[in-house]
């Protein structure tokens, strides 16, 4: 094993001071040798918890053919194989090719998601024979060193051998938002990040020992569940259980008693009265619509890490942005160098070159500092305070070529210098102008001194310039015109956060507002939120506290993000989006992964998301309209005491060409209509009109034509009439559904009813569905009751729009 490096520690200041500085370790672990890790490997030793953003091919296979409704359809399929005909029996080939689409669809979806996982993988830090170098998590072994940074996962449990200033958050896993600061010996638990500072720490548990490896696996599967969709299509499905069964019942008692048919033909017009009222393809056609949109997203490089975030995105009206990472573009540059007090400015770049070369870690800021002002090897650093969101600033002391045990700090300047002090009112003039501004202030005070801020000599403003995404302000422009509030939450100054903001065109920039004096209650909170749009000086927490409060007030809220300040919010978020270029610990709680860090791409997303919610929205109801009929027609046969009018071919043929065809067709169709609430009252309120009058229309001609026809094939004629109302009858539902009409649905339509109509003039498709219109009188009489039932649907369906408007 390797040595563990000795580290000085010194515990944080007493009354909530800054948390202790770190001195720089002298020695480091040089890792496992190759040897060792191959040995590791041979004992299985290995980080194998299975990491997938998708479902298994066999977890695809098993959910698509083992379900409640395929055992029951293929139960009644295989009663039709032994009473006969198998022209009956078609519906049990549609289950089968319906479930081989699904299947299919979700395995391309999978094979899409697993490519971009592999892109968006995190890889650790790891040390072997004296040398870092990244490598996949699954390749982590026992007693491997890794290296750990602001914005790292824990990804395996350890304990820490250095430290350097390490702040971890623990919050994911125990809740506790305040973050830890961890010394060498004490323990890192996997599912926690690393907030502030740098280390290094052993692995002592790695695969499905460690703390959070069964949590981590879960958070990042491809799910299908807790969507308004699925979940309202699955409170259907329940209730049409519970209905199929007593009319099964009813059904074979009321022909075998009542009537006295054959064993075989009871049976036959129970299966019939049965199979149409299972929305069988409705939660098909659900799962492909999602995973064409899993697809589409893919080939934007979007990562879907949880698939009703498509769903879930859809039906936001508040989304929060973070400015650095989403408005504005990672880098920086720096501006402009003003010395205050005339302090000599090649001093002052000497001092901001030592700074940038003690933080191993930079962020952004720093980084701009870095490239612009080399370090000096003079400078040594003795200790470090790394930058913290939460602190606003960070710091290092060193000792200089002038002068011994400088303390140097680097940070926002209304937060090191009391709040009359005259230096802010240059640094607001420069936030004003949409400038970030950073003060370099001396202190003399050490860096664990609790009162640290207090009496800091301003030495020089460093004055930095961010780059504005070029495609924020389109983006903003969509979320406006589609009535979804964007809140500007940024740990920058207010004011100069605001200043992006409206050159980006952002209304309400104008007034920013700073989250210091935001009130603590979150109802006075969510007032703030409700009306102002852009704030600035926003802790971690309060970005937290912010969602919740929004949340509170009905908003269904998104959170995007790429550092390390934006986890709380985005784990709380109704909806979390990172950039792929954020930190491993944003990614790993977000449900979006924008890979191409382009904020951009989140119009798609939204359009993904409404055209799922829309399209299945229309086919659902066309499902349903097919689920009223059917239990309708039940219930009349029953109280009638008459046979059913229809066999298993003869529904299995409307439905096909009514619904099945025709909703697959236009569940993938493009759809810009807004996502709206209760998914399942918005369908069933028109389904219900629109299957009672269809049912009630197929009845009437049925009765009608009972009387009309006598003899002993009078059967097959009064059943072809019947079918003929309800064909047309269902025809007009998926007219009205396919509105608003273009060529591909109006000649989708047409080709519906042109199959229809080939069946009843191709003598074999006649005798092979038992279909053959006797006469002219009912025919037309049967076309007549349809014209009806449509005028009665486009009354009802006008009706219903008018007295519930959406």
């Amino acid at each position: 094993m390797t040595e563990r490096a000795r580290t000085e520690v010194e515990e944080p200041g007493p009354d909530g001071g800054p948390p202790a500085a770190r001195s720089h370790p002298a020695t480091s672990p040089r890792g496992l040798t190759a040897a060792e890790v191959a040995e590791r490997v041979a004992r299985g030793e290995v980080n194998d918890v299975p990491v997938r953003s998708s479902r298994s091919a066999a977890e695809i296979v098993r959910s698509n053919v083992f379900t409640r409704f395929n055992a029951i359809i293929g139960v009644l399929f295989v009663i039709i194989l032994i009473v006969g005909p198998l022209q009956d029996g078609l519906f049990g080939f549609v289950i089968v090719a319906n479930t081989g689409i699904g299947i299919v669809q979700e395995l391309r979806a999978k094979r899409t998601l697993d490519n971009l996982a592999v892109i968006g993988e995190a890889r650790p830090t790891v040390r072997r024979d004296g040398t870092a170098a990244e490598i996949p998590t699954s390749e982590v072994v026992l007693g491997d060193v890794i290296e750990l940074g602001p914005g790292d996962k824990v990804i395996v449990d350890g304990e820490v051998l250095e430290t350097d200033g390490l702040e971890v958050d623990e919050s994911l896993l125990t809740g506790e938002a305040d973050p830890v600061l961890k010394k060498p010996g004490e323990r890192m638990m996997s599912g926690s990040f690393v907030v502030a500072g740098g280390g290094a720490f052993a692995a002592t548990k790695v695969g499905r020992e460690a703390y959070a490896a069964q949590l981590a696996e879960e958070a990042s599967r491809f799910t299908l569940v807790h969507s308004e969709l699925r979940t309202g299509i699955s409170q259907i499905l329940k209730y049409v259980t519970w209905m199929m069964i007593p009319t099964a019942i009813g059904l074979i008692l009321s022909h075998l008693l009542t009537l006295g048919l054959p064993g075989d033909e009871a049976v036959r017009r129970m299966v019939a009265g049965i199979v149409p009222m299972i929305p069988e393809g409705l939660v098909l056609l659900t799962s492909v619509a999602f995973a064409i949109g899993v697809i589409r997203l893919g080939r934007k490089q979007c990562l879907v890490q949880e698939l009703p975030a498509i769903e879930g995105l859809a039906r936001v009206d508040v989304v929060c942005l973070d400015k650095t990472g989403t408005l504005t573009e990672g880098g920086m540059d720096v501006n402009a160098l003003r010395p205050l007090g005339g302090a000599d400015p090649a001093y002052v770049q000497q001092v901001l070159g030592a700074l940038g070369a003690s933080d191993p870690r930079p962020n952004a800021s720093l980084q701009a500092i870095i490239d612009t002002y080399p370090a000096d090897a003079a400078w040594r650093c003795t200790r470090s305070l790394p930058f913290s969101s939460a602190r606003k600033y960070s710091g290092a002391s060193f000792n200089g070529p002038d002068q011994e045990g400088s303390t140097w700090l680097l940070g926002a300047p209304d937060v090191l210098l009391p709040p009359r002090d005259p230096v802010l009112a240059e640094t607001d003039d420069l936030n004003a102008q949409g400038l970030r501004v950073l003060l370099l202030a001396g202190s003399a005070r050490e860096l664990d001194d609790p009162d640290l801020t207090s009496d800091v000599r301003p030495t020089a403003l460093v004055v930095l310039e961010q780059r504005l995404r070029p495609d924020a302000t389109q983006t903003l422009r969509y979320f406006e015109e589609q009535d979804v509030a964007a809140k500007v939450i940024s740990g920058d100054n207010a004011v100069s956060v605001g200043a992006v903001a409206g050159k980006l065109g952002l209304p309400g920039a104008d007034d920013p507002v700073d989250a210091r004096r935001l009130p603590g209650d979150a109802d006075a909170m969510a007032t703030a939120l409700d009306e102002g749009t852009v704030f600035g000086r926003v802790t971690p927490q309060q970005k937290r506290d912010m969602v919740a409060a929004l949340q509170a007030r009905g908003h269904n809220v998104a959170m995007t993000g790429d550092g390390v300040n934006d986890v709380l919010a985005l784990k709380d978020a109704d909806i979390g989006v990172a950039m792929g270029a954020g930190s491993e610990a944003t990614r790993a709680v977000a449900q979006i992964v924008l890979l191409n860090n382009s904020f951009a791409t989140l119009p798609s997303v939204v359009a993904e998301g409404r055209r799922v919610i829309g399209n299945i929205t229309r086919v659902a109801t066309l499902f349903l309209t097919k689920t009223v009929y059917s239990v309708l027609l039940a219930i009349l046969v029953a109280c009638w005491q008459i046979p059913y009018p229809y066999l298993p071919r003869h529904l299995t043929l409307l439905s096909t060409l009514t619904i099945g065809v025709p909703a697959f067709f236009l569940a993938l169709a493009p759809n810009k209509e807004r996502a709206r609430p209760h998914f399942v009252r918005r369908v069933m309120r028109y389904a219900v009109p629109s299957g009672l009058i269809t049912g009630t229309a197929a009845f009437v001609t049925y009765l009608l034509a009972r009387a009309y026809y006598t003899g002993p094939h009078a059967l097959p004629a009064e059943t072809s009439a019947a079918t003929l109302t309800l064909f047309l009858a269902a025809m007009w539902v998926l007219a009205i559904i396919a509105r608003p009409y273009t060529w591909w649905r109006i000649a989708l339509v047409l080709t519906m009813g042109l199959g229809f109509l080939i069946v009843l003039v191709t003598p074999w498709l006649q005798r092979f569905f038992d279909l053959k219109l006797v006469g002219t009188t009912m025919p037309w009489t049967a076309v007549a009751i349809a014209a009806v039932a449509a005028l009665l649907l486009e009354f009802a369906w006008r009706w219903v729009g008018h007295r519930f408007p959406s």
